[in-house]
């Protein structure tokens, strides 16, 4: 059965982008509460994308990196309005540049 581009999204990309986040907030010593305040998610989903109990692991590189780093310290300054919107931004971004490798044209 062939999957939607967008289920891939939703099972892949997303839970990555949002472990990104969640490791670059940690790495600016941000506390797995606040970052669970910023990210709109409870500790529990913070520590599961920490620890990478959740979250499909995909390495981000050049630009994209740029951009997760950029949002991570965008909310640690409360810079960030619609934090949704810069999602989508990024996960445009990914499949723009292709760092799936074709992944979400792919069956499953």
């Amino acid at each position: 059965m062939m999957k939607l581009p967008c289920q891939l999204i939703v099972w892949n990309v997303l839970p990555a982008i949002r472990a990104a986040i969640a490791e670059e907030l940690n790495t600016m010593g941000v506390s797995q509460l606040e970052a669970a305040r910023l990210l709109d998610m409870t500790p529990s989903a913070i520590s599961q994308y920490r620890t990478g109990k959740r979250g499909y692991r995909i390495v981000f590189e050049g630009e994209v990196k740029e951009s997760l780093n950029r949002l991570a310290q965008d909310l640690q300054a409360g810079r960030v309005d619609d934090l949704a919107s810069r999602i989508c931004e990024i996960c445009t971004q990914i499949r723009e540049e292709n760092q799936l490798g074709g992944s979400c044209d792919a069956e499953t």
